[in-house]
């Protein structure tokens, strides 16, 4: 599919890669960006057989924050793909589990990325509201918010009709109102 978008649209392509025959895969497809999920950046040994299996290979290479609030195990991720020779390293913030009932899917936490940001300052960083917010009314001002601490980005959910999507139907929005976001 994503071959078949890249091919009519001309746009950049990117998917998750959680093992390293994902990796593989996804090189193979001549996917254009790579994103190492929430999950996956938990667990340094997986992260480490994705960076070996990145190792000479020049792509982008986004590294979500883990699901717990550990900032120094997020920076230990990149620094394991940084160490396979990966230069063109994002962080994607999006938020950390929740274990009480709140607003948010994943509690925003902002102090943790502003303090990556300070610790290293080149570093890009965008945020997923969609993830972070779990429910379309709340991207917006999310998204608003990650841009007023100095986020270089978002990455963000998009449906036609988000509702029939096949998953994260609630944290989609409409083409028209990512446009409104945007």
């Amino acid at each position: 599919w994503l071959q078949r978008v890249k091919e009519e649209t001309g746009l950049l392509t990117t998917t998750e890669v959680a093992t390293e025959k994902h990796v593989e895969m996804a090189l193979k497809a001549g996917i254009d960006i790579l994103w190492i999920g929430a999950r996956t950046t938990a667990n340094p040994f997986a992260v480490q057989e994705i960076a070996n299996m990145l190792k000479g290979v020049d792509i982008p290479v986004f590294v979500k924050n883990p699901v717990n609030p550990d900032l120094e195990l997020w920076i230990g991720g990149m620094e394991r793909i940084n160490a396979a020779g990966i230069k063109r390293l994002a962080a994607i913030h999006r938020g950390f589990t929740a274990y009480e009932k709140v607003i948010y899917r994943n509690l925003p936490m902002w102090h943790i990325p502003i303090e990556l940001m300070r610790r290293i300052p080149n570093l890009p960083i965008f945020c997923d509201p969609s993830h972070m917010g779990g429910r379309r009314e709340l991207i917006a001002p999310l998204s608003q918010q990650a841009m007023d601490l100095g986020f270089h980005g978002l990455f963000i959910e998009s449906h036609c009709n988000p509702d029939k999507a096949w998953s994260d139907a609630k944290q989609q929005v409409t083409p028209d109102v990512l446009s409104f976001i945007l």
